[in-house]
């Protein structure tokens, strides 16, 4: 049996879905032979830390009654830099502009040769060749899945099952409040406006929502996209991006008379990465509803491969956390 001590960095929805996930899945894990200690885990304002392994249901209920994890004023990037443990599981909130605190928590962690895995698009988005250049040199093993798709396995996928083929281009809906403000513009003959407030209220969309329907969040997970799978060193400033906040019921109705939907789709090949609304046959694929998020790759030996899952949620983003956890660990 292999014990690995990890910190949980961040301890938002995502953050208490690893924590609910580890709880869930601790006989599974001693199964295959992991066994699985959090020693740390930090929110935005408070730690709780324990060497011999910190009571998951204990901080989760603290953290809904409370707010906050525990008592303890250390940092997420102090836990990292004096706690001895061997994962980093990094789940702070995305910053695009500078990658923010979840960049210099993968640093530190890369310093102390330790293993990252992480939720965060904006390290990854705007550094990635540095990011991954610190891991190899550190011997650091950093695994990402749950930037892109969320449970849908993209990274995954290409990298690890499809090994062997060369990706020829990618599209793909990785944004589930933009498709379900397009899917209910469509249902409903609605003004965007009106299924942005219902998004809102239903929890799908943000309060402030220009990060997803402006295109910024699909963008980041194609930047991640390209470098990772296309083997491409871009930053998120390389991406033509246009948003869905133009988009009208007559156009989404002018559309589906001729047999198409309008998505917001994000595209790689070797000339263009690419986040804009476009008209998708019905009959596609790619033309799914709600908030579903959709991958579809083109292979030189595979040919077309397409996979749909949720691209968000709690607990659905801390299954490919999950995963990453055990491709790393159980061999």
């Amino acid at each position: 049996m292999k014990t690995i001590r990890a910190s949980i960095i961040g301890f938002g929805a995502v953050g208490q879905g690893v924590a609910k996930v580890l709880l869930d899945k601790r006989d599974y894990l001693r199964g295959i032979g992991i066994d699985m200690k959090v020693i740390a885990i930090a929110d935005s304002r408070t730690a709780v830390v324990d060497a011999q392994g910190v009571d998951l249901a204990s901080a989760l209920s603290r953290k809904k009654e409370t707010g906050a994890v525990g008592s303890d004023t250390i940092s997420g990037t102090e836990i990292i830099r004096t706690v001895d443990h061997e994962l980093v599981i990094e789940t702070t909130p995305t910053n695009i502009e500078t990658g923010g605190v979840g960049l210099v928590n993968m640093m530190a962690a890369f310093e102390r040769g330790m293993d990252v895995v992480t939720s965060n698009k904006g390290p990854l988005a705007l550094k990635y060749g540095e990011v991954m250049a610190a891991a190899k040199s550190s011997g650091s093993y950093c695994r990402f899945e749950a930037t892109v798709g969320g449970a849908m396995p993209v990274i995954n996928l290409a990298c690890d099952v499809l090994a062997g083929n060369r990706m020829i281009s990618m599209e793909g809906i990785f944004n589930g409040t933009c498709n379900y403000i397009l899917s209910r513009m469509m249902e409903e003959q609605a003004p965007y406006e009106q299924m942005l407030a219902e998004a809102q209220e239903l929890g799908i969309a943000e309060k402030d929502p220009s990060y997803d329907v402006e295109g910024i969040d699909t963008a980041s997970k194609l930047v991640i996209v390209a470098n990772s799978i296309f083997g491409m060193n871009v930053s998120y400033k390389d991406v033509t991006v246009t948003g869905i906040t133009r988009i009208t019921p007559e156009a989404l109705s002018l559309a589906n008379a001729d047999g198409f939907a309008i998505k917001l789709i994000g595209e790689v090949n070797d000339s263009r990465i690419n986040v804009a609304p476009k008209l998708v046959p019905l009959s596609h694929p790619l033309a799914v509803g709600g908030t579903l998020n959709v991958f579809s790759v083109q292979t030189d030996l595979a040919g077309p491969i397409t996979i749909t899952g949720r691209g968000a949620g709690s607990i659905e983003t801390a299954s490919a956390i999950l995963s990453d956890i055990i491709s790393i660990y159980r061999n």
